[in-house]
């Protein structure tokens, strides 16, 4: 039987103690601007997954034998860990104080009463970032939650713009910076479209893809006119080529797409994808998300989980359903047979029960230093 868990953040691509060289105290304020990689040398990749019945209760006693997991399309040897929720937590409170967000700040008042259910009685440290144009690291991280309620209950309202990538790819910056030992998770809550973003969509989609943090969204919607203004500026503002020339198609609802027309697409992106078409569909597919919406795709991306927020009642609905969810999750992880540099897809499916649904990360990122580190150690 697999034991419960109580843990927010789940290790994504490397195990922490490989990070060591990143590891700054808790009293760094990073510097300005994205941080873009995280170098490490083990390909061991981590998989977060729930697992429920059509009714929604959580199943939590299936052993690794019961999945399947394909990287690119490949079959995966997997191993499951039983016991992982034994070290500390850092987590990033982020809350979008611009644009829509401005008109919500009442609502952030009363996160500080739901953390301690979230952060299920591990040692923690907890951050809050509020973003509109740009991001604002407001509390540093403390294990005193009175000092977060503080910051919280002090927040003030923004500008028009709701920066969602800048704020996602700083706050993974801040994490990054804490000691390795811990586990690394954000909040966030925020509208469904980013506007006001200047990181290159690329950059981002490697960040979010490269970082060991788990990303919970809660997202109200944008209005009508944002949606529509905004939804077709993200892509083409922060990407070389002819305007669309990036989305031109999506691969998904074309299955016609060439390869020449996927060429194009990633040349547009300049991000480095592996010549396999699953991680090309994944890649395009994820910055078609970003576009569309944004707190939902990086959920999904990094193995979280999206909830549409309503009011009130509904937040405390959606903290709740997380802090059951924590210590129900399975920690899968596998060696890649092929660790080439670039996006993997991940398709993690059930072999003998047609009636659970298992959720989990759609993909993880491998930098170039990790896939000559791996084909090195596959030579010897």
């Amino acid at each position: 039987m697999l034991r419960p868990r109580s843990l927010l953040g789940f290790l994504l691509i490397a195990a922490p103690s490989l990070l060591g060289s990143a590891a700054q105290t808790s009293q760094d304020v990073p510097v300005a601007g994205p941080v873009t990689t995280i170098t490490a040398r083990s390909t061991l990749v981590l998989v977060p997954a729930l697992v429920r019945t059509k009714g929604g209760d959580m199943v939590y006693t299936l052993p690794a034998s019961a999945f399947t997991l394909t990287d690119n399309g490949v079959e995966q040897k997997l191993t499951l860990d039983e016991d992982a929720g034994s070290q500390p937590l850092a987590l990033v409170v982020l809350v979008q104080t611009g644009g829509e967000g401005g008109q919500h700040l009442d609502i952030y008042q009363t996160l500080p009463t739901m953390l301690d259910s979230l952060l299920g009685g591990v040692p923690h440290k907890v951050a809050v970032v509020s973003f509109d144009s740009e991001p604002q690291f407001v509390q540093k991280f403390t294990v005193h939650l009175d000092r977060v309620a503080s910051a919280l209950h002090n927040l003030n309202a923004g500008d028009d713009h709701a920066a969602i990538l800048d704020a996602i790819v700083y706050a993974t910056g801040l994490l990054r910076r804490q000691p390795p030992e811990y586990r690394r998770a954000i909040l966030l809550v925020s509208e469904t479209i980013d506007h006001g973003s200047s990181v290159p969509i690329g950059e981002a989609l490697r960040d979010v893809s490269d970082t060991n943090t788990v990303i919970y969204s809660i997202a109200f919607n944008s209005t009508r006119a944002a949606s529509k203004a905004e939804a077709g500026k993200l892509i083409q503002s922060h990407t070389p080529g002819p305007p669309g020339g990036c989305m031109a198609k999506d691969p998904e609802a074309d299955p016609s797409i060439t390869e020449n027309e996927f060429a194009r697409a990633f040349e547009c992106l300049n991000i480095l994808i592996p010549p396999i078409r699953l991680a090309k569909i994944a890649a395009l597919a994820a910055v078609n998300g970003f576009r569309s919406n944004t707190p939902e795709t990086v959920a999904h991306l990094t193995g979280g989980e999206y909830f549409k927020f309503s009011n009130i009642k509904s937040l405390e609905k959606d903290l709740a359903t997380i802090s059951n969810h924590i210590p129900n999750r399975y920690v899968l992880s596998f060696h890649p047979q092929a660790p080439q540099p670039g996006i993997h897809a991940l398709q993690l499916t059930l072999k003998d029960y047609p009636d659970l649904k298992v959720t989990a990360r759609s993909s993880y990122w491998i930098d170039d230093d990790t896939a000559a580190g791996a084909a090195t150690q596959k030579a010897k």
